[in-house]
């Protein structure tokens, strides 16, 4: 049996979450049918997305397609980072030791903590009035 043409992952972060497809390519990368600098147009955002890639020594070695939803561009973005790392785990298991290492692998569980009734917030509380 021949090897899958294309590898797949999710990434979730915050309330976001991105379908990542990786394919054999010349390293385009499209988010929700947007090239990358449209989407992402923070330098920063982008060099945080091909984290894994450069830790693989694997830029511009594939084609990645993103459906990202939910949450804002920061949490789509490293939703997107934790997808293509698993996706790259796919293609080749040797790359868990450096992605490891560089802690692409890591889902981050911290979500936003519910608001409580009594409050006007989840921790601030209204202004306390002795008299």
């Amino acid at each position: 049996m021949a090897a899958p043409v294309q590898y797949q992952a999710i990434g979730r972060r915050k309330t976001s979450v991105a379908r990542v497809y990786l394919r054999p390519g010349s390293g385009k990368v499209v988010v929700n049918k947007r090239p990358i600098e449209d989407y992402f147009p923070q330098e920063i955002r982008r060099i945080q997305i091909n984290v894994p890639f450069a830790v693989t020594e694997t830029e511009g070695q594939f084609d990645v397609v993103v459906n990202a939803r939910g949450g804002g561009l920061t949490g789509q973005a490293e939703a997107t980072r934790l997808g293509i790392a698993r996706a790259l785990l796919l293609f080749n298991e040797e790359f868990r030791i450096p992605l490891r290492a560089a802690d692409v692998l890591t889902r981050d569980p911290r979500m936003v903590e519910r608001k409580k009734y009594g409050q006007p917030k989840a921790r601030k509380r209204f202004q306390f009035s002795k008299r």
